[in-house]
């Protein structure tokens, strides 16, 4: 049972455009699994943000953020780990 309802913001679908096939399944596997632990092993807090956490999927980074008092995470960002951190504030 899902504890945590998963919220992608638009430029995900867009982020997950330029990523290869075969790593979007990967990613969407992992950001399906934040509903239940939002956050689990090998998430780190991002120390730019206070609100911010990340996973690795390979070379490719999922930044959400987690309000737990609504239950709710959102998905941020889904990019190369090269890119992720450009402009996250």
């Amino acid at each position: 049972m899902a504890a945590y309802r998963i919220v992608l913001k638009p430029s995900v679908e867009k982020d997950l455009q330029k990523i290869p096939r075969a790593a979007v399944v990967r990613m969407m596997q992992r950001v399906e699994a934040l509903a239940v632990d939002p956050f689990p092993p090998g998430s780190l807090k991002l120390s730019s943000s206070e609100r911010l956490h990340r996973i690795r999927v390979g070379d490719y980074r999922i930044v959400y953020e987690v309000d737990t008092k609504a239950a709710v995470v959102t998905v941020h960002h889904v990019r190369h780990r090269r890119d992720v951190y450009r402009h996250i504030r």
